[in-house]
């Protein structure tokens, strides 16, 4: 039925004088859930259903959205008449790929165990994440931030270049944050995950790692400045990655706002490291057999050896310089237009070289710090790279961990930070849909 609508949609506008018109429709169903002292604080259930409509006339656009899916033809007509009061624009337009795209083409996002499950098999997979935490330690004195997500949704896109493409997809996640005391020093220590697929998320292990997170912190003592090694946790090196990955969005290149524009065919990372985004790995948050806009998700390699070989395009973006969209077109919803965004963007090491294990990590370093814990990630500056973050870890020398390290402060540039990565970890863990191994990095500086 939806899709009738989003076809009857484009139909509607076309009739009414669009050149060129697109439909969007999603219907969610969400769960959010939030646990304290093995009880429900707070619970959250939504089910949504709205629809948007694209329409370009005369080389001008125009856009609206609804709820009302009785009202089809007055939102048709609103979107039509936004076009008389925007500029033109060259670059507008709407995709073309061949139709019928479904969720069975290749790439596994929905699971009926998301899908069906109740609300109160949803709360006890939360209190596990907080029952298991408190049970790691008696120094665990309590959890905050125990919650599980759980969603499903169907999204039907059409347009009148002859796509038409639907599929249904599920999430799950659980975060939670732990706090150790001892004596009268408290740390925390957290931990995620996140699927579309229930069996790939351990509720009780999250509540584990994250109480040893903090464990591993008690007893943290400052150290002296130094230029040295750092060892990034995958989840921080995530986080970095996550701050860069703006910088390989066409739009921000187009914008002025990226760190590499105007370096395409340039060294930019570490030759150890490249970087891929696809939409096309089972099970992952990021992954989907299309983009908002309808084309087909697919891998690529934006950097390869260090080198930027490309950006991540939507359709607009793509005319702009003369290519073809990359299947990264992203909406926060139906009440938006379609911007860029990565689907799976994730560091991948060249060769196994230099990757290693954990152990293998630890022993290469001198004298350096572990880092599990940032502090002032979002003061970092995305179109320049410059960064000076507070980190908690853990101390390194000669190739064994120490003791534990706060209110360190490391800072330099993005670039420079990725250029000295020196050996990569075999642990390539995804947050959300950003993934990253753990790095071993030289010549930083970390100041006491």
């Amino acid at each position: 039925m939806s899709m009738e609508i989003a076809a009857r949609l484009v139909e509607i506008a076309l009739n009414k004088g669009a050149e060129e018109a697109e439909a969007y429709v999603r219907m969610s169903k969400k769960l959010t859930i939030e646990v304290k002292d093995q009880a429900i604080d707070s619970l959250d259930s939504s089910v949504t259903a709205g629809y948007c409509i694209r329409v370009i006339k005369d080389r001008r656009l125009g856009f609206s959205y609804s709820t009302d899916f009785n009202n089809i033809a007055v939102t048709a007509e609103n979107a039509i008449e936004g076009t008389r009061y925007s500029e033109p624009d060259d670059y507008l337009g709407l995709p073309h790929t061949p139709p019928s795209i479904s969720s069975e083409n290749g790439v596994k996002v929905f699971d009926n165990r998301i899908a069906s499950l109740s609300e109160s098999d949803a709360i006890e997979y939360t209190l596990a994440i907080e029952k298991s935490a408190l049970k790691e330690d008696i120094r665990i004195k309590k959890v905050r931030k125990a919650s599980g997500n759980f969603s499903s949704s169907n999204t039907y896109i059409a347009n009148s270049r002859n796509i038409k493409a639907e599929y249904a997809s599920t999430a799950c996640s659980a975060h939670v944050m732990a706090v150790a005391e001892q004596d009268s020093e408290s740390q925390m220590g957290w931990d995620y995950q996140g699927s579309r697929f229930l069996k790939e998320i351990s509720f009780e292990q999250i509540g584990r790692n994250a109480s040893r997170r903090a464990l591993d912190l008690l007893g943290a003592r400052k150290i002296s400045s130094l230029r040295g090694f750092i060892l990034l946790d995958n989840s921080i090196s995530s986080e970095f990655l996550g701050l860069f990955s703006a910088a390989l969005s066409a739009e921000s290149v187009q914008k002025g706002k990226s760190m590499l524009a105007g370096k395409k065919g340039e060294q930019v990372l570490s030759e150890r490291l490249s970087v891929k985004d696809s939409g096309l790995i089972d099970n992952k948050l990021g992954s989907r057999p299309v983009d908002d806009e309808g084309v087909s998700t697919s891998e690529k390699t934006l950097i390869e050896n260090g080198v930027l070989q490309c950006f991540l395009y939507n359709t607009y973006t793509a005319k702009k310089d003369g290519v073809r969209s990359t299947g990264n077109a992203i909406r926060g919803g139906y009440t938006g237009l379609p911007s860029v965004g990565a689907t799976n963007l994730y560091l991948e090491p060249v060769s196994k070289e230099h990757v290693t294990n954990f152990k293998g990590l630890v022993e290469n370093v001198d004298r350096g710090v572990y880092v599990i814990e940032t502090m002032g990630m979002h003061t970092a500056n995305p179109i320049t790279g410059e960064f000076s973050v507070g980190v908690s870890g853990l101390w390194i020398e000669k190739g064994q961990i120490s003791y534990p390290v706060k209110e360190a402060v490391v800072s330099g540039n993005i670039l420079d930070l990725f250029k000295n990565v020196i050996m990569v970890g075999d642990d390539l863990r995804f947050y959300g849909n950003i993934g990253a191994p753990s790095l071993l990095i030289e010549n930083i500086d970390i100041s006491g």
